[in-house]
């Protein structure tokens, strides 16, 4: 659990990330070593907001569920914001009956709890990630259904819900970092003015506008790019692809 108050002054508000990678900030590394992410920016356009960054890397719906619910719930959050459910679906236990019941439960939780909620569906995967042509069938089937479920329980519960496939400038290169699965400096940026437009339609007080001018990260040169795609690239292509190539199979098979 990482509490943050940013350097601004406070408005009170308690804000409250839950989810995976992306809600640590992977992808957006800083000078220092770590990461920031759309959490910090965020937190500073809702006036200094009490940031407690509950994500934690590799996280599925289920451990949000056991693990970062009851944190969550006791710091009795103004604002939280839930981004997860990509790892689910590289997965081969992939239920959508069960992520939803599961879904519903952490929102609907927090909604009763008094806090504003924001999620996010998911945007053309292969569209930033080149995936073999089955495994790209696959895991888009496997996204659409996702999103599905998080437009079911925004819906439900009348939450936000930002479609990040309809984010300005998402799709371009300098929005994603070298692995392709996480967002850039530019790209957490961009989540993090989408997120604050989000909150301002549910009556949330935003005090200024997310820059998209990017300062003070680290930047990976050519090396860096090539050693990610030859030591973490390929193996995680690997191991996901052993959740889904059975999956793109089937569905091979039913069309035949």
């Amino acid at each position: 659990m990482r509490s943050v108050l940013v350097d601004a002054p406070t408005t009170g508000l308690v804000l409250a990330v839950l989810g995976d990678s992306v809600g640590v900030g992977i992808g957006d590394p800083v000078l220092g070593g770590g990461w920031r992410g759309f959490a910090p920016l965020l937190a500073e356009a809702l006036g200094g907001a009490r940031l407690t960054n509950l994500a934690v890397s590799g996280s599925r719906i289920g451990g949000v569920l056991e693990k970062q619910l009851p944190a969550a719930l006791a710091l009795r959050p103004d604002v939280a914001v839930l981004l997860v459910g990509m790892n689910d679906t590289m997965r081969s236990d992939f239920d959508p009956e069960r992520l939803l019941a599961d879904l519903d439960h952490v929102v609907g939780t927090l909604v009763a709890a008094g806090t504003t909620v924001i999620t996010a569906k998911y945007h053309d995967h292969h569209r930033v990630f080149r995936l073999p042509g089955p495994l790209r069938r696959a895991l888009a089937s496997r996204i659409a259904a996702l999103n599905d479920l998080l437009d079911t329980v925004a819906r439900e519960h009348r939450v936000g819900i930002v479609d990040l496939g309809q984010v300005p400038g998402i799709y371009t290169q300098a929005a994603w970092a070298v692995d392709r699965l996480h967002p850039s400096e530019l790209g957490h940026r961009l989540l993090a003015r989408a997120i604050a437009a989000q909150l301002g339609t549910f009556g949330t007080t935003v005090h200024k506008e997310v820059s998209l001018v990017c300062a003070g990260g680290r930047t990976p040169g050519r090396l860096a790019r090539w050693g990610w795609l030859v030591f973490k690239g390929v193996p995680w292509l690997c191991r996901r692809g052993g959740d889904l190539v059975p999956y793109a199979l089937a569905a091979l098979l039913r069309r035949a």
